[in-house]
């Protein structure tokens, strides 16, 4: 299943903890993208909020996949995740 999982920084969050927890991350991310569940990665255009694919069993395994990046564990940001599905439109043209 494919969710997009859209960045939303928490009203409590400093700039200096963004800093301090950068690289781990990173790393983290990076982590993920290895196993296969962050398929890409993204910044929106209009201001600097994630965008990430996830390619999953389920909301719940992208939600737990998640958990494991330091913003997010540090409650920093949290995802609205997005479940996906195939587009059906094109089997009427077929028919």
């Amino acid at each position: 299943m494919k969710i997009i999982a859209l960045e939303k920084e928490m009203t409590h969050a400093r700039v200096l903890s963004f800093r301090k927890y950068a690289t781990a991350e990173a790393k983290a991310l990076w982590q993920l993208y290895l196993e296969g569940i962050v398929r890409e990665f993204y910044f929106r255009k209009e201001k600097k909020l994630a965008v990430l694919i996830l390619e999953v069993k389920n909301r719940q395994t992208a939600k737990k996949a998640l958990s494991k990046l330091p913003f997010v564990s540090k409650k920093l940001i949290k995802f609205d995740l997005i479940p996906l599905k195939p587009y059906p439109g094109f089997q009427r043209l077929f028919r």
